[in-house]
């Protein structure tokens, strides 16, 4: 079972809690291709930005696992599984949190950053973490 970590924030501050836990990530060493982001609500820029050249060319930087890969909390179930998961709770329709968050538990190999409200996290994850 991977180690699970919360940083709270609100839903306007998931998405920069997640950059922030990236960073710090990748600053003690870890391998860009070792984090995968997740977002609940509106996708991440790069998400926005790489989605924007279609589907075949995005899923395939996710399977090229050279870099960090940003995807819709929905998709969880599509990405492969990386040894971080960051997951950023920044809004979206009611339950996606607790749809998506058993899945991105399920992809992280040894570690999940979740970046959000801790009361709905611990009400979704069913403990206090």
């Amino acid at each position: 079972m991977p180690q699970v970590q919360l940083i709270p924030a609100s839903a306007e501050g998931a998405l920069d809690a997640a950059e922030e836990a990236v960073d710090l990530l990748l600053d003690t060493g870890r391998a860009p291709g070792d984090v995968l982001v997740l977002t609940t609500g509106d996708p991440h820029p790069w998400a926005a930005h790489e989605l924007s050249f279609g589907e075949a060319a995005y899923w395939a930087l996710h399977d090229a696992g050279d870099d960090v890969f940003y995807a819709d909390a929905a998709q969880a179930g599509r990405a492969a599984g990386r040894p971080v998961v960051v997951f950023a709770v920044n809004g979206g329709p009611a339950g996606a949190t607790a749809a998506a968050l058993p899945t991105a538990l399920a992809r992280a190999g040894t570690l999940l950053i979740v970046c959000g409200d801790p009361q709905q996290v611990n009400s979704v994850l069913g403990t206090g973490v």
